[in-house]
């Protein structure tokens, strides 16, 4: 296989492992709730993230006081869009929240220009607006099939631009492992500290393996990621990100019986086609700039 098959096989796996992780979390959140999944959650993902960053010799790292401020903000900005993003799934069909969140990219797109100083050609500003457009298909405030539970999905999408633009702040000598190990343990620890004075869930094995898997999942899947993006051509390999959609609709019917309404078919595909042209001009201009 060439690279940027290898490599977009690889995005592919992760997209589904992301996916597997929410359908796991959503049939613990029937009954758990969200701060005790995530504490339970983290208790499995610390350590192994904790192996991998000291295997690769990154469990400790040097930052300057610039890189740690940015650190604190991503983490900040990690945790909210954790607690949005499952507040959403326990109340949300999976296909729907996950239709939503394709729209990251486009809202990344917008942070760029206005934090990063990034210049956008009418062409990806037509993309993004019309991005924007299927995601209100998708949300369809004000009318019927409207859910309030939406906004929450549009806070993890916030939250997440946030997290990327952050993260995009970031030296490039600052290792990933390691912020992400960080991250981990402060989405344990804001769970933890939440669910004090509350009720505990008693655990049955179920909720064990599901959590189990659910960890492993979210490791791998964002393992699955940077390897891909290293292995194959970027331009290339990112559209793949858009296969979650399909993942997620196959799950969200296997697990829950549940069926993409219209509305949300047909702002899945807005949202993708916007997405894609934005990537195909982002390639285009990144050409035009390494032939001068």
């Amino acid at each position: 296989m060439s690279f940027n098959a290898r490599g977009s096989t690889i995005m592919i796996f992760s997209t589904l492992a992301f996916v597997l992780n929410d359908g796991l979390m959503k049939i613990i959140l029937i009954e758990l709730s969200v701060y005790q999944a995530i504490f339970l959650r983290g208790l499995i993902t610390i350590p192994i993230m904790s192996i991998m960053a000291l295997r690769t010799g990154e469990f400790v790292f040097k930052s300057s006081l610039r890189d740690k401020k940015i650190i604190l903000a991503r983490v900040a900005a990690e945790v909210l869009a954790t607690l949005c993003f499952l507040t959403a799934l326990r109340h949300m069909p999976l296909g729907n929240l996950t239709a939503i969140l394709q729209a990251v990219p486009l809202f990344v797109t917008i942070a760029a220009v206005l934090f990063l100083e990034q210049t956008l050609g009418w062409r990806r500003w037509i993309a993004v607006t019309a991005g924007f457009c299927g995601v209100m298909v998708i949300v369809r405030p004000g009318l019927e099939g409207f859910s309030i539970y939406s906004f929450w999905a549009l806070g993890a999408v916030i939250c997440v631009t946030v997290r990327e633009i952050a993260t995009r702040q970031l030296s490039e000598d600052i290792p990933s492992m390691p912020v992400a190990l960080i991250t981990a343990i402060a989405i344990c620890g804001f769970g933890a500290i939440n669910l004090t004075g509350k009720n505990w869930f008693p655990l049955e094995a179920s909720h064990l393996g599901y959590l189990t898997v659910a960890g492993i999942a979210i490791v791998g899947g964002y393992l699955f990621s940077v390897m891909a993006v290293r292995i194959g051509d970027i331009s290339f390999v990112s559209p793949f990100r858009y296969t979650g959609m399909i993942w997620a609709v196959a799950l969200g019917f296997l697990l829950f019986g549940e069926k993409p309404d219209v509305p949300t078919i047909l702002g899945s595909i807005i949202i993708i086609m916007a997405g894609l042209y934005s990537l195909h001009r982002e390639r285009i201009n990144w050409k035009a700039k390494n032939r001068i």
